[in-house]
C-alpha cells in the first residue's frame, strides 16, 4: 500500500503541528489537563481532536480499497485532498477570530475523501 503510505506519512506532520500547538498553549496557561477555560486552548485541543477523529478512518479506507486493487492513481487525488483538507480545517478552526471558509472547506474535503475512498473499498470488496 505505498500510495496509502505516502499519505500517511505526509500527514503525520499535520498531526504534530496541532499537538505542539496544543503543548505550547498548555505550557502558557500553566494547564495540565483540560482546558483551564482558556478559549484558544479548547481551539487547539479540538483542532487536534477533530484530525485525530477523521484522519485514521480516512487512511484505514484508502488502505483497503488500494488493498483491494484500486491503483495508485486513484489514491494519490484522496490523500492530497485529505491533506489540503486538514491542513485548511487545523488552520481554520485553530484561529481565535475563526475563518470558517477553511473550516467548512477542510471538513468537506475530508467527507469527500471519506466517501470515495469507502466507495473504492466497496467496490474493490464485490469486485
Amino acid at each position: 500500500m505505498p500510495a496509502t503510505a505516502f499519505w500517511a506519512a505526509l500527514l503525520a506532520p499535520v498531526l504534530l503541528w496541532l499537538s505542539l500547538r496544543v503543548i505550547g498553549r498548555r505550557r502558557r496557561g500553566g494547564i495540565a489537563i483540560g482546558t483551564g477555560g482558556d478559549a484558544a486552548l479548547e481551539r487547539a485541543m479540538r483542532a487536534q481532536a477533530n484530525f485525530a477523529e477523521y484522519v485514521p478512518f480516512a487512511l484505514l479506507l484508502m488502505a483497503l480499497a488500494e488493498a483491494g486493487g484500486t491503483p495508485g492513481w486513484a489514491i494519490h487525488p484522496l490523500g492530497a485532498a485529505l491533506l489540503g483538507g486538514r491542513v485548511a480545517h487545523g488552520w481554520g478552526i485553530a484561529r481565535e477570530a475563526e475563518d470558517y471558509r477553511f473550516r467548512v472547506g477542510g471538513m468537506m474535503a475530508t467527507f469527500s475523501v471519506i466517501a470515495l475512498a469507502a466507495l473504492a473499498a466497496l467496490l474493490a470488496a464485490i469486485a
